[in-house]
């Protein structure tokens, strides 16, 4: 029998001291190191991490020397799921998702396990039984024959089914549920969940395999575990949202294969996860008639162009100091933004609260809506509603100029299709525009005062 010893390991970063330290020396985190029971391979043991050892070793090899053929891609029905993988399914591919409880996680991968008919997929699940997967397959109104559950934690018994079943698509659910025999520690603490990551990573690449994790999250918000377990992986999304709202967001994280900067945005029905293709039409609010303190920005995620909605409410401090609050906007931004306002366009902002929110539940890191965040915060602060069929796209620099943004031939065209009338940009974003290409009026400015004295104090 192998020896039983005692290792540290870092919760955070998964670092492996020789003995307990108050910090660990490699993230510079206090109190996160642990102790753990573990014990070493061993090789008489069944799992796939052995089968490794008969292989031959490698050897460097000249990089073109190498033969590459570009694989296809496994396309799924959910076109908001191949947007964030880059493309489609990457064979061989580790992806682990991330969300808080109850967001639908689950939810979102029976729901593709369902649809990919085509294909042999094999659920592996570790929080509930088979009568109650069952159940949630008969609500998502979905039928497919290709779709396997599996309810199991020990990793050896998982192999020893994937070996003889030899699914297309692997879904674990969750990797905090799962247990290997080569560690003795309990099921979901940093060596336990390390050492299944490892197993699983070596079973897609060795076999081509896509596996899908399901991981938890910690009361911060981050991705429950070690955070090698986030480098060992191919893929990391994140599944966002309000569990009391409707709608949800699945944000890239990292891909090896795609961008890190594109979303998906679903709807969840009775039924399941409805895709939303247009999700401009949801983010912004229809309504009978013009507020002040609303306006619509022009903002780019990933490769996909979205209008949103930019709601301010400003008002006389009347209890001390004035308040600044935003919702979904960087709060650092918006005290800068109220600084070049009152700096560079005289309005007395230092005795008023502002409240700003970003509709939809959206948390928006594009510079471009700078421009529609003023002059929201504006039209609330003189009490001047601005028209519904106006949207704006640029950055504003503390000099108050009007500062050109990429790709604004996308946001013109998807304001364009979405109804708008009018446009404003930077006048440095002409070079290279031609206006007559598009029906909607492209207005240009260089400075904050040219666009408030042409639509605020006409």
């Amino acid at each position: 029998m192998a020896k039983t010893k005692t290792s540290f390991f870092c919760q955070n970063c998964g670092h492996q001291p020789p003995k307990w330290l108050g910090r660990c020396p490699s993230c510079g985190e206090w109190n996160t190191i642990v102790e753990e029971l573990v014990q070493k391979d061993e090789p008489s043991k069944g799992s796939w991490k052995t089968s490794t050892s008969l292989k031959v070793a490698a050897k460097p090899r000249a990089i073109h020397e190498i033969n590459y053929e570009e694989q296809p891609r496994i396309i799924t029905k959910d076109q908001e799921l191949n947007r964030v993988l880059g493309g489609g399914i990457v064979l061989g591919s580790l992806v682990l998702i991330g969300g808080e409880p109850g967001i639908g996680k689950s939810t979102l991968m029976l729901q593709i396990a369902l649809t990919l008919r085509q294909h042999k997929v094999l659920y592996v699940s570790g929080e509930e039984s088979e009568q109650q997967i069952k159940m949630r397959a008969e609500r998502l109104a979905h039928k497919s024959e290709n779709c396997y559950i599996l309810t199991e934690t020990s990793t050896q018994n998982i192999f020893k089914q994937i070996e003889q079943f030899e699914p297309d698509i692997l879904v674990i659910d969750s990797i905090q549920t799962l247990q290997s025999a080569f560690i003795e520690a309990g099921a979901g603490s940093v060596s336990q969940v390390k050492e299944c990551a490892t197993e699983l990573m070596k079973f897609a690449k060795e076999s081509g395999t896509p596996v899908f994790i399901i991981g938890h999250i910690t009361k911060d918000g981050s991705l429950a575990g070690p955070k090698v377990l986030e480098h060992m992986v191919d893929t990391v999304l994140q599944f966002e949202g309000d569990r009391h709202l409707a709608y949800r967001i699945l944000r890239t994280i990292k891909n090896r294969f795609g961008s890190t900067s594109e979303l998906g945005i679903y709807e969840m029905l009775e039924s399941g996860l409805r895709e939303v293709n247009n999700p401009s039409e949801i983010l912004i609010s229809q309504r009978e008639e013009d507020f002040s303190g609303i306006t619509i920005g022009a903002m780019l995620e990933g490769n996909r162009p979205l209008l949103i909605e930019i709601q301010s409410l400003v008002s006389i401090a009347t209890y001390g100091t004035p308040q600044r609050s935003s919702t979904g906007f960087d709060a650092k931004r918006l005290n800068m933004l109220l600084a070049v306002l009152e700096k560079r366009g005289g309005f007395r902002l230092g005795n008023q609260d502002v409240f700003l929110n970003i509709a939809g539940g959206l948390k928006v890191e594009d510079p471009a809506i700078d421009l529609a965040v003023c002059t929201s915060i504006v039209s609330s602060y003189e009490d001047i509603s601005i028209p519904s069929t106006i949207c704006f796209a640029a950055e504003v620099g503390l000099g108050g100029e009007i500062r050109a943004v990429n790709r604004i031939e996308q946001r013109i065209a998807e304001a364009q299709k979405l109804g708008f009338k009018e446009i404003w940009i930077s006048k440095f974003n002409a070079k290279g525009l031609n206006p007559d290409a598009y029906t909607i009026k492209i207005n240009m400015a260089a400075k904050l005062e040219e666009v408030f004295i042409r639509i605020l104090r006409k």
